[in-house]
């Protein structure tokens, strides 16, 4: 027995100064342990919360420090007051929690994974200076960590009430006479900043900054977001403790809170008098024919094409919203839209008498007499009339008269030629001479002479006639 003693402490002495020579950084931690950011060491892993079914045979599974055990479910661990507790030397310690795995295996009742040799098992607060061993209750002779089992009731609490627990830095016994983590922050016993927020730990408390703050000194500061990698599609605002995000005009946030999407104005607040194009984080207005934008770039006026040109039609322009039209005067028709032509009434309705003949001239018509002579006047042929040589009365008299009509166009330029009369038969010893008899009582109308020998007139138009 104090062979294998010797041996078991050899190993552990081993084992302690392997322990002490290997650093252990931030990240590595012994096995049963993980590494805590907040307190910046290792802390104990509860198996029984992470490893699914730990205990088989409808044992319990008890966490201590790098370990569990696996317990009867009547299983009570209490402490035994009728003895003095003592410290237990690490080696006996060791030496009892391999007993107690050896009793435990041989009887089938017991389970564990180790035992930490500071006397205290770890994670519960208990106290316990040997390991436990199968049975209704055992307890050994010089330590006072007792397994009780009690099949009749398994939440029963010892009615002795100089049982007591001894709980460790952190815990407090419970009405049901384990040791339960004390809630600091709960309690209002931690010694947190008022710019600090209390967590509790299991059998401590650590001190933290709110979300949104960092440490600096011994006080919380601002974490400024928007220095960092862009959170924001477009603009972050940082705000105490947080932030958010804004979007540039002609955007909007999507439901992230992040992202900015384009606003289709068109769709959701058309400004556009006319036609609306949407474009990436804008719009723009455009108008139909015939109108521009105004200054506003939102409105459209119409574009007044007839002071644009003088040229768009042939008599009078005419401007519409959003076109314009052309006009031409009473007794002419629009041609191809900008042209003027003149309507010949006598081809389709006129009011001349049966004895009356038309006569078509740009712009309108009129009436004459069939018969245009006169007496003494005799028609001969169309429209010339002779005055008979038989007749004394004629002597005194042109012996014949033509009548002539034409259409002059008021556009013509003057000075201008009209047509030309002459003389058909020449006499000696005579003199021809040629007037407006009327028609010219404006004077818009003069007779030109030209040539020598032959006796040639002109009838111009000195001025425009509208």
């Amino acid at each position: 027995m104090l062979k294998a003693l010797f041996l078991t402490m050899l190993t552990l002495a081993l084992v302690k100064s392997q322990d002490t020579e290997e650093t252990i950084t931030y990240t590595q931690c012994t096995d049963g342990y993980e590494w805590d950011p907040v307190r910046q060491q290792c802390k104990d892993i509860d198996e029984c919360d992470i490893v699914p079914d730990a205990c088989k045979g409808g044992m319990k599974c008890v966490n201590h420090y790098g370990g569990y055990l696996c317990l009867p479910k009547t299983a009570q661990i209490i402490v035994n007051n009728e003895q003095p507790q003592q410290e237990t030397p690490a080696a006996e310690t060791v030496g009892a929690a391999a007993n107690a795995v050896a009793t435990s295996g041989a009887a089938g009742g017991v389970g564990a994974s180790g035992m930490a040799s500071s006397g205290v098992v770890p994670g519960t607060g208990y106290v316990a200076s040997a390991a436990a061993v199968a049975g209704p209750e055992v307890q050994t002779g010089r330590n006072n960590f007792v397994i009780r089992r009690n099949p009749a009731d398994p939440q029963r609490i010892p009615s002795n009430p100089s049982h007591r627990i001894q709980c460790a830095t952190g815990y407090e016994q419970s009405e049901h006479n384990i040791c339960q983590d004390i809630d600091e922050c709960t309690a209002g016993t931690h010694n947190c900043r008022a710019d600090q927020v209390c967590i509790n730990l299991r059998g401590s408390f650590a001190c933290q900054c709110p979300p949104g703050y960092q440490k600096r000194g011994e006080q919380c500061v601002d974490i400024d977001e928007c220095t960092m990698p862009p959170y924001c599609h477009q603009r972050c605002v940082n705000t105490p403790g947080s932030f958010y995000c804004q979007c540039s005009p002609g955007f909007q946030l999507a439901a992230n809170n992040y992202t900015c999407v384009d606003i289709n104005e068109c769709d959701a607040s058309n400004q556009c008098a006319q036609q609306c194009y949407n474009i990436l984080g804008s719009f723009i207005c455009q108008c139909n024919q015939g109108y521009e934008l105004s200054s506003d770039r939102l409105n459209c006026e119409d574009i007044d094409e007839c002071r644009t040109s003088s040229y768009l039609c042939q008599y009078q322009c005419v401007n519409e919203p959003g076109k314009f039209s052309c006009m031409c005067p009473q007794g002419y028709q629009v041609v191809r839209g900008r042209t003027c032509q003149d309507i010949n009434e006598c081809e389709t309705t006129n009011e001349c008498r049966e004895d009356e003949m038309c006569w078509n001239y740009h712009g309108g018509f009129r009436c004459y007499p069939r018969n245009p002579c006169q007496d003494p006047y005799v028609l001969t042929s169309e429209n010339r009339c002779v005055c008979p040589v038989s007749n004394a009365v004629c002597r005194e008299l042109p012996q014949s008269i033509v009548y002539k009509y034409m259409s002059i166009r008021s556009d013509r330029s003057v000075p201008s030629d009209i047509f030309q009369i002459q003389a058909t038969t020449i006499y000696a010893n005579t003199i021809n001479t040629f007037q407006i008899k009327a028609g010219n009582e404006n004077g818009e109308f003069y007779l030109r002479k030209r040539g020598h020998i032959v006796k040639k007139y002109y009838m111009n138009w000195s001025k425009q006639v509208l």
